[in-house]
């Protein structure tokens, strides 16, 4: 069976900037510049390089892509150039969820992130600046997504049913995404044993976790799953009118926001949100290896594409804790147990906890869905990375158990206390580099797509130039 609707799947990756040592430095400028100016050389998007709110980080972006295999395609060439132009600066990657030892980011002049900071608290939004992560972006219908309202009034009904079916779908997957692509295992020079960008970003005052919305949880939480395509447009102005509130608390002046660019989606930090570019964003992704990334990505895709393809109602159910299709439904866990005993367990044990490893099995399990009697390139290389969760992601067969980085490093560099000492956190920095260029040299082989040799000496061999931007806060 083929697909019947053409919706396109984009991401977005942040990573920190690296001296040789494996120092932290605040050069992102620099590096901006000269992957703007590759980017022209070779025919791509200069805009798919872009700056953070703090001058350690950079980010690159993906073309919005049809299929998992396009996606790679301008993944991989994108963090090519990326590497190529630290390269040239005596700079390098490092790719993972939190920098090891002690960082004390510096945060750009710029009006929106000091609003940000004031409202939530300089030192705990700091922490923000402390992690790095991926998001990824489900394409809606043309048209269905309006900033002003959330949802527009003039779609389809079909539009309207396939973006609650998705943001529902999204939402069910949070534990799944967190579990899986724990990266890191130490935060600030210490072993965390928790995933610690989800603590430190988002937060949660029931389990005691300190992060930038502990206190903001509409703000930056995971919301409720909505019935209706109403109950999706009333959480967006919860959220907007809770965010103006803290604002009024900070003493912060609305309009500051306002003509800051400052709006009803632009209040939302939450793991998974409307976006303006028209998609459901996934914001639960680690920074991590490119293996992992695109593994993630074809598990979040291909759940999506069934139950487009389906026509699939996403429902929650009490007691359900899996994904379970039943008369044209499937039955997700309901939002309590979801955001509250799952989310514990995949942030405190992961993927060793029984409850996650069945969650993470019946997910794995439908997004791979009915054998199909002939299958696209694309399709064949979307089955190439969920097969790559069986055997990388998921490594250790005799004991039927999922892998992540995060246990990989810990295994490697697991310190004799608490304390990682500089010495070994600049090693695990510079390990952490070394895997992300040699990951990059190897998907390109493996997927057979040209390493671009002409970009070592500068000479116009790339693709044509894109018409359309990529998906971008």
């Amino acid at each position: 069976m083929m697909r019947d609707l053409n919706r396109r799947i984009g991401l977005e990756q942040e990573f920190f900037i690296v001296n040789p040592e494996g120092i932290i430095v605040d050069r992102a400028d620099e590096l901006l510049q000269g992957c703007h100016h590759l980017a022209q050389t070779q025919g791509r998007n200069p805009e798919n390089f872009a700056p953070e709110f703090v001058k350690s980080m950079v980010e690159i972006n993906t073309e919005p892509a049809c299929s998992v295999a396009a996606l790679a395609n301008h993944y991989l060439h994108n963090l090519q150039i990326l590497l190529m132009a630290a390269k040239q600066l005596g700079l390098r990657l490092y790719p993972l969820s939190q920098y090891p030892l002690h960082l004390s980011p510096t945060i750009r002049d710029v009006p929106n992130y000091h609003i940000q900071a004031r409202t939530v608290g300089y030192d705990r939004f700091l922490d923000a600046g402390r992690c790095i992560g991926t998001h990824l972006h489900l394409e809606l219908a043309e048209g269905t997504v309006d900033p002003q309202v959330g949802v527009s009034y003039q779609v389809s009904p079909e539009a309207r049913a396939e973006t609650v079916n998705l943001y529902n779908l999204a939402t069910a997957m949070d534990a799944a995404v967190i579990a899986l692509s724990r990266a890191c295992p130490f935060y600030e020079g210490k072993v965390f044993g928790l995933a610690a960008r989800t603590v430190h970003y988002r937060g949660n005052e029931t389990f005691g976790w300190e992060g930038v919305y502990t206190h903001l949880p509409r703000v930056g939480a995971l919301r409720p799953y909505a019935d209706t395509v109403e109950q999706l447009v009333e959480q967006q102005f919860e959220r907007y009118y809770a965010w103006l509130a803290a604002m009024d608390r900070a003493g912060v002046e609305r309009s500051q926001f306002l003509n800051a660019g400052g709006s009803l989606l632009k209040s939302a930090w939450n793991p998974v949100r409307l976006n303006g570019h028209g998609t459901i964003e996934l914001r639960q992704t680690d920074g991590n290896y490119p293996d992992v990334i695109l593994s993630i990505a074809a598990l979040v895709y291909s759940a999506a594409d069934r139950v487009r393809r389906e026509k699939l109602t996403v429902r929650p159910a009490a007691g359900v804790h899996t994904f379970e299709v039943k008369d044209q439904q499937l039955l997700v866990p309901e939002f309590a147990y979801l955001n509250g005993e799952l989310l514990y367990a995949a942030v405190t044990e992961g993927v060793k906890q029984a409850q996650v490893k069945t969650y993470l099995d019946s997910l794995l399990q439908f997004a791979i869905g009915a054998e199909r009697d002939e299958k696209t390139a694309d399709q064949a290389a979307e089955s190439a990375y969920l097969e790559r969760l069986r055997t990388t992601i998921r490594a250790d067969n005799s004991e039927n158990t999922y892998q992540t980085t995060e246990a990989r490093l810990l295994e490697q560099f697991a310190p004799a206390t608490a304390e990682l000492t500089r010495e070994t956190g600049l090693a695990l920095v510079r390990t952490a580099c070394d895997e992300l260029e040699a990951q990059v040299e190897a998907l390109l082989h493996q997927l057979e797509l040209p390493i671009e040799p002409a970009m070592l000496a500068g000479n116009d061999s790339g693709e044509g130039s894109h018409a359309e931007s990529a998906y971008r806060d």
